[in-house]
Parts: structure tokens; C-alpha cells; sequence
């Protein structure tokens, strides 16, 4: 068995673009897989993240509101955002929303964060102490 240790791998053509062989004879793009930003966090009280990658900040906006606010900003904002939210013992995934029906919000998704709600299966925001986010996308 072999070993390769080492610090950076660039792509020979293209810099930033590395090819890594998948199943049967189809290629996935390095870049394009990677998760660019995830955030577990505390949504109970005084929220507070517990690991995270390029993640700078949380803002609570309220009952089950969120911001989740990133290090490094995306290229657009046409990444995608999976998230849940649940209780310790139960966690079921909840829905996401990115923008608040008449709270004049107009900030809620773009190149530096997202907002994201959890809410009770009567559509009723509550904090949850168990809040998962992953974003996918091209980073700036």
C-alpha cells in the first residue's frame, strides 16, 4: 500500500480544475462535489455553533429564524442549501424558507449568507437545539 502526503493539488490544464475518476467511466469535478460551507449549531436560546466550516457567524433572528452568515463569500447566489432542524431525541427535516411571507425581507439568500426557519408541523417557527446546514456551490 501506498502513501501520498502532500500539501496542495492543482489541476496540470486548469488550476482550479481536478477530475476524479467515479463510477464505471464517468468523471466528477473535484470542485463542484465539495461541500463549500456546513454549520451544526444550537438553535435554543443563545445560539452557538458547535463545528462548523466557513462559517463566520449566526444571527438569531427570532423564534426559529436564522442567518447563517459565511467566511468566505459564494460566487452567486445559485448554490443550494440543504437544511434541518430538530430536537435532540428527534430530528426530522423541516422546511427552509427564503423569504418571510410580509416581513419585508429581501436579504435572505445571497453571496454572503442565508436565512433559513424551523418550523413545527403546524407551520409555527420554534427554536430547534439541533440546526444542520450544508451549502454547495462555486465559492467567490
Amino acid at each position: 500500500m501506498s502513501t501520498l502526503v502532500i500539501d496542495t493539488i492543482q489541476g496540470k490544464t486548469t488550476a482550479g480544475s481536478i477530475n476524479v475518476r467515479g463510477e464505471g467511466s464517468t468523471n466528477t469535478n473535484l470542485q463542484q462535489g465539495l461541500a463549500k460551507t456546513w454549520v451544526n449549531f444550537n438553535g435554543n436560546s443563545t445560539i452557538a455553533t458547535r463545528d462548523s466550516l466557513n462559517n463566520a457567524s449566526l444571527t438569531d433572528n427570532g423564534t426559529g429564524d436564522y442567518t447563517v452568515n459565511f467566511t468566505n463569500n459564494m460566487s452567486n447566489d445559485d448554490y443550494a442549501v440543504s437544511w434541518n432542524s430538530g430536537l435532540k431525541s428527534i430530528t426530522w427535516g423541516l422546511p427552509i424558507f427564503i423569504g418571510l411571507s410580509g416581513a419585508g425581507n429581501s436579504d435572505c439568500f445571497s453571496t454572503s449568507k442565508f436565512r433559513v426557519g424551523s418550523t413545527q408541523p403546524d407551520d409555527n417557527l420554534v427554536d430547534n437545539n439541533v440546526c444542520n446546514a450544508i451549502t454547495l456551490g462555486d465559492l467567490a
